[in-house]
């Protein structure tokens, strides 16, 4: 809103300062410093709230150590990362653009789900929050919104040079929305460049590093390429928010692990939004230019910030939790901008830490069922899942191994942006 506002008193009434509010790097740094200032002050009132409420964690006894302390803890702690993402994102970006819009809705859908969740868990007094198929109808639904819109939206688009007069379409199932435009790359050199509309995504380390969603389509024959090819889309989209949303949550079971892996997610991310939102270091990178990308940075901005400030009260000792309106937040967000930024397939890098973590209860789940239909006992390759538990029952401290698992994120972090220049 603020970009609006200022941009109106730059054209109309000359207001010094008025144009740095164009620059996306003052915008993203404005929206970091207000997300932490809303976390953190909004953080406390929002503990002290919950407290007097008697909103409190219900602890299951597992045999942990420490789990007794953290009974009555205040937990829906991620309405106070939700605030911190909206507000900012919402006087700092340009609202109308289509990434921007996508990922607030992203936001609230998700936060609303975990809500629910939440509310049923505190206020009902069950345990079990909502139905498992309830939470996975509500990120179908996301996957459906998200998949359909990077499809079929006319403002999604990605940028490819003209080459021998071939308009910069080399596959039939891009369409092209622009004619030829200039640009100048980073030497002064004009070069022609087009819009089309292609479902395409990155394959990491790899030279000829695009993929097109209609090469799957055609195992289905040539002439079903139009009509199957959103359908996969759609499908592979929904399966990613599901599986990184459903990850995050299983990773939120000790203090401050799953903010601060999201955290370094999105810092990545941000990262690769940034550089292919902008058309020279996009060219010089050989990576896919994106118009319209960059604005993302504000809004991540504001999701690392909010998960900094939050920080601040879920390091451990917890004094708040973001239960489920939180995790699934931040899964369905971190899942969303990795598809919007055509990196999905990075993501069992950038989101290792949620990958292993879900992979160890389905691993333990399968193997105790499968134990004890052929020897009638069932036995566990964990001590318990999710892996961080199992560290836990191992005798590591709950905060050195919070401290581990984002020095590995970190890694993973680093591994994911070194990318550019490996393929």
């Amino acid at each position: 809103m603020l970009y609006y506002l200022f941009t109106y008193l730059r054209d109309h009434f000359r207001l010094f300062g008025a144009g740095v509010f164009y620059y996306i790097t003052f915008r993203t740094a404005m929206a970091i410093i207000l997300s932490l200032i809303i976390s953190m002050v909004m953080g406390k009132r929002m503990i002290e709230f919950l407290r007097r409420k008697q909103i409190g964690e219900t602890v299951r006894d597992l045999g942990l150590a420490g789990e007794k302390q953290k009974k009555g803890t205040p937990t829906m702690g991620g309405l106070i990362i939700i605030a911190a993402i909206l507000i900012p994102t919402l006087l700092f970006a340009r609202v109308w653009n289509v990434y921007i819009m996508l990922m607030l809705v992203t936001t609230i859908w998700c936060g609303l789900v975990g809500f629910i969740d939440d509310y049923i868990k505190v206020f009902k007094k069950n345990k079990e929050g909502l139905a498992g198929r309830f939470k996975i109808m509500g990120q179908v639904g996301l996957g459906i919104i998200v998949g359909v819109t990077m499809y079929y939206n006319q403002y999604v688009v990605v940028s490819r040079e003209v080459i021998d007069n071939n308009n910069g379409v080399y596959n039939a199932s891009e369409k092209l929305m622009s004619t030829p435009f200039d640009r100048k790359d980073e030497n002064g050199k004009t070069h022609k460049y087009v819009n089309v509309k292609s479902a395409t995504t990155t394959i990491p380390f790899v030279k000829d590093h695009e993929f097109r969603y209609s090469r799957i389509a055609r195992w289905f024959g040539n002439d079903a390429v139009k009509t199957v090819t959103p359908i996969i889309y759609i499908l592979f989209v929904i399966f990613i928010i599901t599986a990184v949303s459903n990850g995050a949550n299983i990773t939120d079971g000790v203090d401050g692990l799953a903010t601060g892996v999201s955290a370094i997610a999105g810092l990545c991310l941000g990262v690769f939004a940034y550089l292919s939102g902008n058309y020279i270091f996009a060219g010089y990178l050989n990576i896919m230019n994106i118009p319209g990308l960059g604005e993302l940075s504000i809004f991540i901005g504001a999701f690392v910030g909010a998960c900094v400030g939050f920080l601040w009260y879920n390091a451990y000792p917890a004094q708040v939790f973001m239960g489920d309106t939180g995790s699934l937040a931040l899964g369905g967000i971190i899942a969303s901008l990795a598809i919007i930024i055509r990196k999905e397939l990075l993501i069992p890098i950038i989101c290792g830490v949620f990958l292993v973590e879900l992979l160890s209860v389905m691993i333990q789940v399968y193997y105790f069922k499968y134990t004890k239909k052929k020897y009638g006992e069932g036995k566990r390759v964990f001590l318990m899942s999710p892996l961080h538990h199992h560290y836990q029952k191992l005798g590591y401290h709950e905060a050195k191994i919070v401290t581990r698992i984002w020095i590995v994120g970190i890694i993973l972090a680093i591994m994911s942006i070194v990318t550019l220049k490996l393929q």
